[in-house]
């Protein structure tokens, strides 16, 4: 009976998995904790409990490219699946557009009712893309009507300072941080590229 219950989980996982179109799959136990020596591991694998989530509080990851803010978010991702959650990972750049298109044909409430559904939404990359005026007030539309309802968690490259650079207006950033930074656990990664370091870990070899 054991062994079909966990069969059972694993096809749960699984299809949720999907569902949530992560973009691969990545655990915590395969993060390289030592080649982030910002992180606190044990801060991480309480984040991982998923408390956060019950009460319905946000997560930023700031840091820049490569550092792991991805996989640390995939891996969380799959830890609020396994606690049946429901999950929708996007990037910064597809929730825009997608919110954008909906806007344009007509069908924007219906897009933020489903985008407002998931208990956990995870927005990564934020800051790589500067978004439009229209842009940047339909996220903060999406942030608000999830405000207390659901979990959001956002990855940036950008420190807060530079983030009227993405969202064109200091109102609309302050309005924005206002809500996202209300109940919030807040994460900077500042070491090296994960990416860089190991090419230049390969270099050295040859």
């Amino acid at each position: 009976v054991s062994r079909e219950i966990a069969r059972r989980d694993e096809r749960r996982i699984s299809m949720s998995s999907k569902i949530a179109q992560f973009p691969f799959v990545r655990e915590l136990d395969g993060f390289d904790f030592d080649a982030q020596p910002s992180l606190d591991q044990g801060q991480i694998r309480e984040l991982a409990t998923c408390r956060w989530i019950a009460h319905g509080d946000t997560l930023l990851f700031l840091g820049p490219p490569g550092t792991g803010k991805t996989h640390l978010a995939v891996a969380v991702g799959r830890e609020a699946i396994r606690q049946n959650y429901n999950v929708q990972f996007i990037t910064a750049a597809t929730l825009v557009a997608t919110l954008a298109k909906a806007h344009s044909d007509g069908s924007l409430d219906k897009q933020l009712a489903i985008l407002s559904r998931p208990k956990l939404l995870i927005i990564d990359e934020l800051g790589f893309v500067p978004l439009s005026k229209t842009g940047a007030e339909l996220l903060f539309e999406l942030i608000s009507q999830r405000y207390e309802r659901g979990s959001t968690f956002i990855t940036s490259n950008l420190p807060f300072d530079e983030w009227t650079e993405t969202f064109g207006s200091e109102r609309l950033t302050g309005a924005l941080l206002d809500r996202l930074t209300h109940h919030v656990s807040i994460l900077e990664m500042n070491g090296e590229s994960y990416r860089l370091a190991h090419s230049r870990a390969r270099k050295a070899k040859t």
